[in-house]
């Protein structure tokens, strides 16, 4: 690679490689000034200038939610849309009223704490925003300031047209047109990790026309007039013209810099500033990323709904039964509820006014039930999932060593959704392969090289039993150094022996055009003088190594040749040969092939050209290729063997041919039209025919470690995997064997329209005739599929869908995808070849809403992002690719192997955990408001409190809410070794057995039951007892004070009753909790009576010294839980749930240690995990 500090003097617009650049003094601009193409920049005007004219944003970049002037209006709004807390709102406002059974400061106060809590987290996760806002706006930059003079200037003050100069390994500012740069021909390296994930180098070049404006003092004069397309989000597209001294010049993406990528192997470029801030296209793209919440937390909000519809129920029952008792209170002229002083009331207690009475009461007992809902229940989960999803992260069976990469949770609100996937929809090159290509065969002229085994081959040869004889055969050659990319064993080629071969020409052209047919760039370790390649994707550095290690060494690379040390077959010498690069076509998705055009030391103008089979094999020449057959053979065999095949071929072409093609190629480079790209692929088309086959290359994307066997544990745990992949069919079918994806007996249903009937059709070239064929053709299939299902009802058959792309985009139609997705949800796996991304977005899209189950994406590269939003649960790999799938995901891990311990181990636990805790929350509320409710109504509906304002105020809050918390961190039913030796587990949480209404509502029976105990409990034992050693009877403190007591005992003890995996820290804050519940008793009631009210000295002098108190705590918490310690122990010993299966098979392991001792997996049905 070309150092920054050598000035070489390489002029690339003299011969066009990479894309074209000559000025184009007619002006072709019939877009720029209509919509969408309206900018202007006055680029080094001065402010009094015509420039300063224009009102474009600055280059301020901010990434914070809030503002100082919004936070408090916007965060109240996001607090408040949820209906708790606008409930607990109106509540607390109605406190400040007559109306209000209590202290409106006690009232307020838990909601203040709740939503300050929730509005202090938003506000430090803001905060943190912002700083790194400051930081980044802050960097500086050299900009011009007139007279050649450039000074530092810090980001956020760039404008529009301002000349800056940006130095090696420093960011762009903006988005800055290139004029030049310390190379002569005003080229750069570009690195943009930061906007597409990708690590390699981007080249780019300034037109000729500033290039040899290369120092400070030449801007003192420069002025130019840009014209160019509104801001945009497309990365890759530019349109524009620059006016210079006169003459018009089009613009391509080839000049743009983008913010935020890095300036690289290149000493300073000077720009022009063009976009900023938020027009800038990195930030035009920095799109909010769905919002997803998790199931549970949207059958929570039902929930929710529903406590809401129960309290409004009894306060109307309640109001109902105090309006007839208010109105019936007269008897002869005398009240019969004397106590209650209706004499002295104006409204609430008149017999007179009965129904407004009913209605006044009615808001005092939405405000009195109030309890029912649990308040911190959302701000509590929220901490819970921060606190799990550190747990996650700092998981080492998920760390990756060799890339330094652990598991990372990007949002914690979809960790309880980890142990819900129902279905995992994978990308297969880099998620299940390690996208490191290696080239391990070749086919030329019709012979076939190379003998070492692969993946798929071993994996077919472990399947059947039989040895694998190259393992054996090549084990002399595994002594020799492994190279990276180069897995290719045959002595026929290697070491020169390919000149003794039958086509010798034809294995010489086939190696050169490996070392030529690339956009590679070449790297010199100084040290040991080793050549490392800097390629685009893996396969093309395969390529070049490949041509390296067989002799011909791509050396040098100039932006007007490209040099080889090249194995000359007369001499057994390596020669130097140079190569004349003319014009590079490079590869896009849509035509699946790259060329060079090059002229050789003779003179011959040649094209070198490889692709994809499908689009190759029609561009050969007719009858030029006799070996054409026995390559395609090779082909299909390197596919049955999950390789990744390219077809290459050659031709040679004349002057005038290449002449009248580099004119044309030209004009549309240098077109200003939305257009331009498929005009260049319609140019490049013309001359890319009547090829010469020379052969094929196949090179292998080996399985990452572990693949096979997290699959086979996934499948176990009843989870469905599909595999959406590029590849050809035959491929992605061995690769599903090598990965346990397919497996022996598995039973195939191939949808494609590679069919006879259809291939007719095509030639024929009637459009309309194909679609509505090949629709029906589709149609037809899927039934026949669905046939073959139902036929196999009974039966142990599995099967597994193959669909390729061309067929699947008719199977998405919209009257034929239900039918696909029926098919495919009866199939235990699904491979869906050839799909583009937006069909892979397609077909997440099509599961998640047609099963109305938990999806889960994985894939690794930007091609997977559409995927990765549209599931439920977006996994992103960091892998070669770079980082633009983690970016977009929602939880990030090293490899596919990780899924297993993150689904079966974190998932399940996560998933458990939330649900039990969730439960938790409604029981305690439940409980607590039952007991309010009937105190109430023993008290003729008066609106009496049973208990002390702060009492209430603090149960949520302080009494009751951490032991829950607690076990929705720690708590584990089964180790994380008996999660993966029992995958069958996770089916508790596929098929939501922890969360069923059924299970909601008997949590809530329990807590009515303990409640009525409890409050009847109380009252019957201290009504009519004497309390105290002076006789005196309890009165309204004593007794709230104790019914509140044996309220804090028993859901604690019930949390104690429902913990698994009792840890010292659940030990400390369960029974923590009940402490702190005597020692905030001891202290408020110490206080003076006009702040501690009716708990002055109750506990110091009423209840500790009292045996009766502490006789009714015992009597009412063993008479309370008992019913559930018997239903859980009679459930368990005769009608367990899986996860207690497991725990009673570990107690009879009689082991102090249950890890140590072995547990045999055991079958599970459906029914025994729903019980």
């Amino acid at each position: 690679m070309v150092g920054g500090d050598i000035r070489k003097k390489l002029h690339l617009s003299k011969i066009l490689s990479f894309s074209c650049r000559r000025p184009v003094v007619k002006e072709d601009v019939s877009q720029i000034g209509g919509p969408g193409f309206s900018r202007v920049v006055f680029c080094n005007y001065s402010e009094s200038d015509e420039g300063g004219s224009r009102d474009y944003c600055d280059n301020y970049v901010t990434t914070t939610k809030y503002t100082l002037a919004n936070f408090l209006p916007k965060s109240f709004f996001e607090q408040f849309r949820r209906v708790a807390n606008l409930y607990f709102l109106l509540a607390g406002c109605l406190a400040f009223t007559p109306l209000a059974p209590y202290a409106a400061v006690s009232a307020i106060l838990p909601l203040v704490v709740v939503i300050g809590a929730t509005m202090l987290k938003e506000g430090v996760e803001d905060w943190r925003r912002r700083k790194q806002d400051i930081k980044v706006n802050g960097q500086k930059v050299k900009v011009h300031h007139g007279n050649g003079n450039f000074e530092h200037t810090e980001w956020k003050n760039l404008r529009v047209g301002d000349i800056v100069k940006v130095e090696k390994d420093e960011f762009f500012p903006a988005d800055l047109l290139l004029l030049s740069s310390s190379y002569e021909d005003a080229i750069c390296y570009v690195e943009t990790m930061n906007l597409d994930g990708e690590t390699n180098l981007k080249l780019k070049q300034a037109m000729d026309v500033t290039l040899d404006i290369m120092e400070d003092s030449h801007f003192r004069d420069f002025r130019c007039l840009v014209k160019c397309e509104d801001p945009n989000a497309s990365l890759y597209t530019f349109v524009g013209s620059m006016e210079f001294k006169e003459q018009h010049y089009s613009l391509s993406p080839q000049q743009l810099l983008l913010r935020d990528s890095k300036l690289r192997n290149t000493d300073y470029i000077y720009g022009a500033v063009i976009f900023t801030g938020h027009d800038t296209k990195v930030v035009q793209n920095a799109m909010n990323p769905p919002s997803k919440r998790s199931k549970i937390e949207r059958k929570m909000d039902k929930i929710v709904y529903l406590l809401f519809s129960m309290l409004l129920l009894l306060a109307v029952t309640g109001s109902v039964a105090f309006g007839i008792w208010t109105k019936e209170d007269l008897e002869n002229g005398r009240s019969k509820r004397w106590y209650l002083r209706p004499d002295n009331s104006k409204i609430f207690y008149d017999p007179k006014r009965a129904p407004i009475a009913a209605i006044m009461h009615l808001l005092t007992a939405l405000i009195l039930y109030n309890y029912l809902i649990p308040i911190s229940l959302y701000v509590s989960i929220e901490i819970v999932k921060v606190l799990q999803s550190i747990f996650i992260n700092q998981d080492l069976h998920m760390y990756h060593e060799k890339t330094n990469k652990p598991a990372r949770a990007r949002t914690s609100n979809l960790n309880e959704e980890l142990g819900q996937v129902d279905t995992i929809l994978s990308d297969k090159t880099g998620t299940l392969t390690c996208n490191s290509m290696e080239f391990v065969r070749c086919s030329i002229a019709g012979t076939a090289y190379g003998l070492c085994v692969t993946d798929v081959q071993r994996a077919r040869s472990k399947k059947n039993g039989s040895p694998l004889i190259h393992d054996v055969v090549d084990g002399d050659n595994n002594l020799k150094a492994s190279v990276k990319g180069f897995n290719f064993r045959d002595k026929r080629i290697e070491n020169g022996n390919w000149v003794n071969e039958p086509h010798p020409d034809a294995i010489q052209k086939f190696l050169r055009l490996l070392a030529i047919c690339h956009t590679a760039l070449p790297e010199v370790d100084t040290e040991t003088g080793n050549i490392f390649y800097e390629a685009e994707s893996p396969d093309e550095a395969a390529f070049v190594i490949a041509a390296k290690e067989l002799g011909f060494e791509f050396y040098n690379r100039t932006q007007t040749s490209i040099s080889l040390h090249e194995l000359d077959p007369i001499s057994g010498t390596k020669v130097n040969r140079s190569y004349k690069l003319l014009n590079v076509l490079e590869f896009n998705s849509t035509r699946k092939r790259m060329s060079v055009i090059v002229k050789d030391e003779e003179g011959r103008l040649l094209l070198f050209c490889k692709g994809a089979d499908s689009v190759m094999l029609e561009r050969l020449a007719p009858n030029a290729s006799a070996f054409e057959e026995q390559t395609k053979e090779h082909m299909d065999v390197y596919a049955d063997e999950g390789l990744r095949t390219l077809v290459a071929a050659y031709r040679e072409l004349d002057e005038e041919e290449y002449n009248e093609f580099n004119e044309e190629f030209n004009e549309a480079k240098n077109s200003v039209s939305a257009d331009r790209d498929a005009i260049i692929d319609e140019v490049a088309n013309k001359i890319e025919r009547d090829l010469i086959l020379l052969g094929a290359t196949a090179v292998e994307d080996k399985l990452q470690d572990g693949v096979p066997e997290c699959i086979d544990r996934l499948a176990q745990a009843g989870i469905k995997i599909w595999v959406l992949t590029g590849d050809k069919m035959e491929t992605a079918i061995n690769i599903g064997f090598a990965c346990s994806l397919l497996r022996q007996g598995m039973k195939q249903i191939i949808i494609s329209l590679d069919t006879p009937h259809i291939k007719t059709l095509e030639k024929e070239g009637d459009k309309s005739v194909i679609t509505k064929a090949s629709k029906g053709s589709i149609i037809h299939q899927l039934n026949e599929g669905k046939a073959r299902l139902s036929a196999s009802n009974g039966s142990s058959d599995t099967f597994a869908l193959i669909i390729d792309g061309k067929s699947l985009a008719y199977a998405l139609d919209d009257n034929v995808k239900d039918l696909f997705l029926e098919l495919a949800v009866g199939c235990a796996s699904v491979i869906c070849c050839r799909s583009s991304p937006k069909q892979k977005a397609l077909v997440t899209r099509l599961v998640k809403s047609g099963t109305g189950k938990t999806t889960l994406a994985i894939g690794d590269g930007a091609n997977d992002v559409g995927m990765l939003q549209e599931a439920d649960i977006g996994v992103g790999i960091s892998g070669v690719e770079g980082m633009q799938a983690v970016m977009s995901s929602d939880i990030a891990i090293a490899q596919f192997r990780f899924l297993e311990r993150l689904l079966l181990v974190h998932g399940h636990w996560c998933y458990r955990r939330i649900s039990t805790m969730i439960c938790y929350f409604f029981y305690k509320n439940v409980t607590f408001g039952i007991t309010v409710f009937l105190f109430e109504a023993n008290t003729s509906f008066s609106g009496q409190p049973a208990y002390n304002d702060w009492y209430m105020s603090l149960y949520n809050v302080l009494f009751t809410s951490l032991p829950a918390m607690a076990l929705g961190v720690f708590d584990q039913d089964v180790s994380p070794r008996f999660c993966i030796k029992f995958p069958q587990l996770y089916q508790e949480g596929v098929q939501n057995v922890l969360f069923s209404w059924k299970r909601i509502l008997s949590w809530m029976f329990n807590g009515v039951c303990n409640a009525i105990v409890i409050f009847f409990f109380c009252t019957s034992v201290l009504e009519t007892q004497a309390f105290r050693k002076g006789g005196q009877i309890v009165e309204l403190q004593v007794l709230g004070t104790t019914m509140y007591s044996c309220v804090v005992w028993v859901v604690n003890c019930q949390m104690a009753l429902s913990v698994s995996y009792f840890t010292l820290i659940q030990h400390i804050i369960v029974w923590g909790s009940i402490l702190l519940w005597y020692i905030f008793l001891f202290a408020y009631g110490s206080m003076p009576p006009r702040i501690s009210t009716t708990a002055y000295k109750v506990f110091l002098e009423a209840c500790m010294l009292a045996p009766s108190y502490w006789l009714v705590i015992l009597l009412v918490v063993f008479s309370a839980l008992l019913p559930f310690f018997l239903y859980s122990a009679i459930s368990m010993q005769f009608f367990p749930m899986y996860h207690q299966m497991i725990q009673w098979k570990r107690l009879k392991s009689n082991s102090d240690d249950p890890e140590n001792r072995p547990i045999e997996p055991t079958s599970i049905t459906a029914s025994e995990i729903r019980r």
